[in-house]
C-alpha cells in the first residue's frame, strides 16, 4: 500500500479515535558499537514487557539469526529484513544516505515512510539518521528545521526534556519557539506533566542576559509559548527549574556531552579510589543504598534514546555506545507510548497552530 494512502487512513483513524493495536518499530541492528549482539538483545528484552510490541530487526540477515539463536522469544512477533550494507559512524551523513540505499538505517527508515513500521530505531550515525529522516520521511507542515529531544536525569524524582541536542545548530528564535511547542507537547504526552514549565538556556535568569538569538527568543516565548518559565542557567537545570530546556544544538550537545562525561567520572572516581581503602571500602559498604541511588540518578540510559521531533514519522536516535538496557528503555519509554498516544499526529496540530499564529517559518 503506497505510503501516502496509508497516510490518510491512519488520518481517519485518528479522528475516530480507534485504538492501535500493534506497534511496530524498524530496529536498525547493525548500528551502533556493540551491534548486533547488544541491540537484538535490548530489543529482544523489550518484547517481553509489551504483548503489542512488533520489531523488525534490520541488518544482515546471517548475523541477526546467529544472534537469534538460543534466545527464547515470540517468533511470531519479530521478523528480519535483509540488508547488506552498513553506514559506519565515520561515514559522510549526506553521502552515504544517499549512496547506500541497501544499508540497515535506510531500510528502517524505508519501512517508516512506507507504514510497514511505525517507528524508526537506531544507535548508528547520527548525522546520517537526521539526513535520512529528513530525506525519507519529510517535514512537518510548519517547522523549519527538526530538533532532538532527551530526557536527561534529575535530582528532583522526574527527568528534565533538552532540546535541541545536536540537529541544528544554528537555530533562529523562530525556530526555537518550534522545538518549545515539542517539547511542551512531548512533556504532556510521554512524561505526563499537565502544564509543563518551559525554559530557554541562558548564561543568566535575567531577561536581557544573553546574546541577540536568545534574548529574540525570549520575547517570542513570552508571547507566543504557554507555560514559558522565563531563562535558565545551566547550574540549575538538574534542580528542578524547568520541565523542559530549549537552546540550539550546538550548546545543547556540548552541555549533554558534559554532563555525561561528568556522570561517568564521578562513577569512575569512586570505583577507582574505594577499592584503595579498608576505611574506604567499609564507608562504601555503610553508604551503598545512597551510591546506588546516586548511580540511578545520574544514569543516562534511563530512557535510551533521542527522538528526532519535526519529521512527519518517528525516528529515535540511540547513543552509539548503547548496550541493551538502552535499546530496551528506548522502546519502552520513547518508541512505544509515542505511538500509541499518537504524539506526532499532536506535534503536527501544535506545528500548524503555531504556523496560523506567527507565519511559516522558512
Amino acid at each position: 500500500m503506497p505510503w501516502y494512502i496509508r497516510g490518510v487512513l491512519y488520518l481517519i483513524c485518528l479522528l475516530k479515535e480507534e485504538v492501535i493495536s500493534l506497534v511496530k518499530v524498524a530496529v536498525d541492528a547493525m548500528g551502533g558499537d556493540y551491534a548486533p549482539t547488544e541491540i537484538v538483545n535490548g530489543a529482544l528484552s523489550a518484547l517481553s514487557y509489551l504483548e503489542d510490541l512488533h520489531l523488525i530487526l534490520v541488518g544482515k540477515q546471517g548475523e541477526l539469526e546467529k544472534s537469534l539463536e538460543n534466545k527464547t522469544y515470540p517468533q511470531e512477533r519479530v521478523e528480519i529484513c535483509h540488508a547488506d550494507e552498513v553506514i559506519g559512524c565515520d561515514d559522510d551523513p549526506g553521502l552515504s544516505i544517499r549512496n547506500k540505499k541497501g544499508s540497515s538505517m535506510v531500510k528502517a527508515l524505508q519501512l517508516v515512510r512506507s507504514g510497514d513500521a511505525d517507528a524508526a530505531l537506531s544507535a548508528g550515525n547520527t548525522g546520517a539518521l537526521m539526513a535520512g529522516g529528513l530525506l525519507f520521511l519529510g517535514r512537518m507542515s510548519g517547522i523549519s528545521r527538526p530538533a532532538l529531544l532527551t530526557p536527561m536525569p534529575s535530582f528532583s524524582g522526574k527527568p528534565v526534556l533538552f532540546l535541541d541536542v545536536g540537529a541544528n545548530m544554528d537555530a533562529r528564535p523562530e525556530q526555537l519557539l518550534q522545538y518549545a511547542h515539542m517539547g511542551r507537547i512531548y512533556a504532556q504526552q510521554i512524561l505526563g506533566y499537565n502544564e509543563p514549565r518551559l525554559a530557554l538556556l541562558n548564561v543568566g535568569s535575567e531577561e536581557k542576559k544573553g546574546n541577540s538569538q536568545v534574548k529574540k527568543a525570549y520575547a517570542l516565548f513570552n508571547e507566543h509559548l504557554a507555560g514559558f518559565n522565563g531563562n535558565v542557567e545551566g547550574t540549575e537545570v538538574f534542580f528542578n527549574a524547568a520541565d523542559v530546556v530549549i537552546c540550539d544544538g550546538f550548546v545543547g550537545n556540548i552541555f549533554l556531552k558534559t554532563s555525561e562525561g561528568l556522570s561517568r567520572a564521578i562513577l569512575s572516581f569512586f570505583r577507582q579510589e574505594i577499592p584503595g581503602s579498608i576505611r574506604y571500602k567499609l564507608g562504601a559498604l555503610l553508604l551503598q543504598p545512597v551510591f546506588l541511588k546516586l548511580r540511578e540518578k545520574i544514569d543516562t540510559s534511563g530512557y535510551g534514546g533521542a527522538p528526532l521531533l519535526g519529521v512527519n514519522g518517528l525516528c529515535i536516535k540511540c547513543h552509539g555506545s548503547s548496550k541493551a538496557k538502552s535499546i530496551e528503555q528506548a522502546l519502552l519509554k520513547q518508541a512505544y507510548p509515542f505511538v500509541k498516544k499518537r504524539v506526532t499526529y499532536q506535534l503536527q496540530k501544535a506545528l500548524k497552530e503555531l504556523a496560523d499564529e506567527i507565519g511559516e517559518v522558512q
